[in-house]
């Protein structure tokens, strides 16, 4: 889908970003929408899977969700922010990488539910006449910068 490696390990635990310009600005946009939605719609129904259910007791969920939610809340802002405040270095710390690889996988989780992306598979089909087009191609890409920062995250692990 897309050729050049836009984050890599760089051998002494920090990561790499190759991205271009459009790029960056592309994801500049993107923790702004979601920590909105963090705030202001608490409920929607797009954040299920960033709040999964830890019990299967309503009782014992409604304590928890009462005793974490902020905390949990915190935890995903915090992620949005560094990647908001890194955009523009050419290397993360494994710390800022860490955060990194939380803020896309919330933005990929939001916008694929959102899209009712269920399968990898619907991503090499997408039809460019789909009103949905532009959004899976960001989901594609998302998955794939995700998939990157995973494989560097892995690769300073092994050494």
């Amino acid at each position: 889908m897309f050729e050049r490696r836009r984050i890599q390990a760089s051998g002494d635990g920090s990561v790499r970003l190759r991205l271009p310009r459009e790029e960056r600005e592309l994801l500049r946009t993107l923790p702004a929408q979601l920590r909105s939605l963090l705030d202001e719609s608490p409920d929607d129904p797009s954040l299920e899977r960033l709040f999964p259910p830890a019990y299967d007791d309503a009782d014992s969920e409604a304590e928890y969700r009462g005793l974490m939610r902020d905390e949990l809340l915190d935890g995903r802002r915090r992620a949005l922010a560094t990647l908001e405040e890194t955009l523009d270095q050419d290397r993360l710390s494994p710390e800022q990488a860490q955060a990194w690889l939380t803020a896309l996988n919330d933005l990929r989780l939001v916008l694929g539910t959102r899209l009712d992306v269920r399968d990898d598979e619907l991503l090499e089909r997408v039809d460019p006449a789909d009103p949905r087009a532009p959004a899976l191609g960001l989901y594609a890409y998302l998955s794939w910068l995700q998939e990157q920062l995973v494989e560097a995250l892995e690769a300073d692990l092994q050494l």
